[in-house]
């Protein structure tokens, strides 16, 4: 015990000084950095230390959100939300667009028909419309078409027709190209079931015309329609090279693709010559060949329009008139 007791006397100093270097450090480390002692650490930030987690500001308000009463939707409002938004999708940025202006094609004017277009545009839905699928209807002429007839299809004066036995249709078709477009007809209100259903079932399946516009658009002239290509129904006018009046006038007859299925009149004068219309569609004329667009009795168009109790042009004897469908009234 005596040989131990000198030794702690000797260690003692140099572990003093060491420990008084060790606290001087510690010192001049905290005051030179500024940092904190691990109980300082700790009690600033409990959530490290101990485990425990503070609130962040976005749970605090969703627990508040939480503590409210959830707002409901139901599947109505739902449903309505999608359709609003998915029609002003179709429509672009327009909102003012009516079902009536989506209904109806640009008009024709040469290649320039944004005028007509934009007419078409004011035009309002019949309050008496019927529907029979989307895309296909008819109603009574509104004053606007009526103001779009009158002077041209329908003359100003001496029409034995009244308005009132005519309807407006809307329909659906696909051109040439096989692009869907909307067309527009006037017709015999007698005919005008006929008409959607007929046009529906062409569109169905697949069954290609090139324009469906008022004769108007060609100011009334049947020649310059058929050229065009146009099937077009109303327009009040005589037979072409008759005083009688044609089922046309009264909205009882329809041209189907004309300029492909010309009307051919045989010995018109009596020297054997054959009238062929329209200009230009006389290598049409010959029946025995195969085209696209020919209507005869295995065309869906025949078809039809037979089915729904129409006569067809092509069944004439001395007078052919093959893209024309009429009906007679009981």
């Amino acid at each position: 015990m005596k040989n131990i007791k000198p030794l702690l006397q000797q260690a003692a100093k140099p572990i003093f000084f060491l420990l008084l270097f060790i606290m001087i450090c510690a010192f001049l480390a905290r005051y030179l950095t500024g940092e904190e002692t691990l109980l300082e650490y700790a009690q600033n930030n409990p959530e490290l230390a101990y485990g425990t987690q503070k609130a962040t500001d976005s749970e605090e308000n969703a627990t508040e959100d939480a503590s409210t009463e959830p707002v409901k939707t139901s599947v109505s409002e739902t449903t309505s939300s999608s359709s609003a938004d998915k029609n002003n999708v179709d429509q672009g940025t327009s909102e003012s667009a009516s079902p009536v202006t989506q209904d109806k094609p640009p008009a024709y004017d040469d290649g320039n028909s944004s005028e007509s277009a934009e007419e078409n545009q004011t035009m309002s839905e019949h309050p008496e419309r019927t529907t029979y699928k989307e895309g296909f209807y008819y109603e009574p002429l509104t004053d606007e078409v009526k103001d779009r007839i009158t002077g041209i299809s329908y003359p100003e004066s001496g029409c034995t027709v009244p308005y009132e036995d005519l309807a407006y249709v809307g329909l659906l078709y696909l051109d040439f190209d096989g692009e869907e477009q909307t067309g527009e007809l006037i017709c015999n209100q007698a005919v005008a079931q006929d008409m959607v259903e007929i046009f529906y079932e062409l569109y169905r399946n697949d069954y290609r015309i090139e324009r469906v516009r008022l004769v108007d658009e060609y100011d009334g002239d049947d020649t310059a329609s058929m050229a065009d290509n146009n099937t077009s129904c109303f327009n009040y006018r005589v037979v072409d090279g008759t005083t009688s009046l044609s089922k046309h006038a009264y909205g009882l007859a329809i041209d189907v693709n004309p300029y492909y299925n010309p009307y051919v009149v045989y010995n018109k004068n009596g020297d054997g010559s054959t009238y062929i219309s329209p200009p230009g569609s006389e290598i049409y004329a010959d029946r025995s060949q195969n085209f696209a667009y020919k209507i005869d009795e295995n065309d869906l168009c025949y078809r039809l329009f037979t089915e729904h109790g129409f006569t067809w042009g092509g069944n004439w004897n001395s007078t052919k008139d093959y893209q024309h469908f009429q009906k007679k009234l009981d």
